[in-house]
């Protein structure tokens, strides 16, 4: 199989109810993480804390062509996946802020993220650590004849780690449903993707050295995305195939909140540059041009995302510490 040189851009049509609700997860996932940095800030959140701004088309294209009973699993950035999911922001960001009602009862912080109601599979710390784990749980939807696609985010430094191969090979060796996506963001911490792997076509080096489908997407396109997306679910179910993606997005905050917003690894000229690819705005624009929406019917449902954020995060600090009898509990599955 070749790699697709580049992203199809094939536009979808999309209904009103349809493209407003893309919008409405997109900013929720921003105010959300907006309000996580400032609540980081402010010391209320400890640990690392990776924020997934700039990013939103990929995790919102990849629900919107998934089914509810799919699995996602991801890596520490994983605030996006879970929302967009269907987790409750409250559950999110008591967990951030370490509260009883944490959805990891406080004991996973901002990478351990999970919520198997709604097939969300964490929020793994480790880099690549995701990606055997995800081959197995599509391997076992094989096995069982569920139906089910596995998607599997990754950062791009994480193709250089030997499960990511290994995974790969079986992937394709045994025909399993699987989309591995990689949030291609340009940059490993401050490593930027040049100075790090011998090939940048990534999607190339699927394609050539596993046998598997390689596309490159433009990963601050919602359309782009779901395009890509759409085409991996229906290669997944038909065929039994998996698919690599190479989302090529960018993250407009530090690598985590440790980290500037550009440090000494990229200039404030190129951030400022790749935030007029906005993936809000270009949805925003979409809405426009078609006439969707008028401006007023987007301020009134962005206002609303904002109080249900703000009245999330009130009822999350207002809740109880852990008790630390519990603190044993859960470690261990009977």
């Amino acid at each position: 199989m070749a790699a697709s040189a580049a992203a199809a851009k094939t536009v979808q049509k999309f209904s009103k109810e349809e493209i407003i609700q893309v919008y409405r997860e997109m900013h929720l996932i921003r105010r959300f993480e907006e309000r996580m940095a400032q609540l980081y800030q402010q010391g209320k959140i400890g640990g690392f804390c990776h924020l997934y701004i700039g990013q939103e088309a990929v995790a919102v294209a990849a629900e919107h062509a998934i089914a509810k009973d799919d699995y996602m699993i991801t890596s520490y950035r994983d605030h996006g996946h879970v929302l967009v999911r269907g987790a409750d922001p409250e559950k999110i960001a008591a967990e951030l802020v370490a509260k009883e009602g944490g959805i990891a009862k406080a004991k996973g912080g901002s990478m351990h993220l999970f919520d198997i109601e709604h097939n969300f599979y964490g929020g793994h710390g480790i880099v690549g650590g995701q990606i055997p784990v995800g081959t197995g749980m599509a391997f076992a939807s094989k096995y069982r004849g569920d139906g089910r696609v596995t998607v599997c985010f990754f950062g791009e430094a994480a193709m250089n780690q030997g499960t990511f191969h290994e995974s790969l090979n079986m992937a394709s060796l045994w025909g399993l449903p699987i989309i591995y996506v990689c949030e291609n963001n340009r940059y490993g911490m401050g490593t930027a993707l040049e100075r790090a792997s011998a090939v940048k076509e990534l999607s190339k080096r699927t394609a050539g050295a596993y046998h598997i489908e390689g596309v490159a997407a433009d990963g601050m396109d919602f359309f782009a995305m779901h395009k890509c997306f759409s085409d991996a679910v229906e290669r997944a179910r038909k065929e039994s195939r998996p698919t690599f993606i190479d989302a090529q997005t960018y993250r407009f905050r530090g690598h985590s909140m440790s980290d500037p917003v550009h440090s000494h690894y990229r200039t404030k000229e190129e951030v400022k540059d790749m935030q007029k690819r906005d993936p809000i705005k270009i949805v925003l624009q979409y809405i426009d041009d078609n006439l969707l929406a008028s401006q007023s019917e987007i301020d009134n449902l962005t206002e609303k995302i904002d109080e249900e954020i703000n009245e999330s995060i009130a009822r999350a600090l207002n809740q109880p510490d852990p008790k630390a009898e519990t603190l044993y509990d859960d470690v261990y599955v009977e």
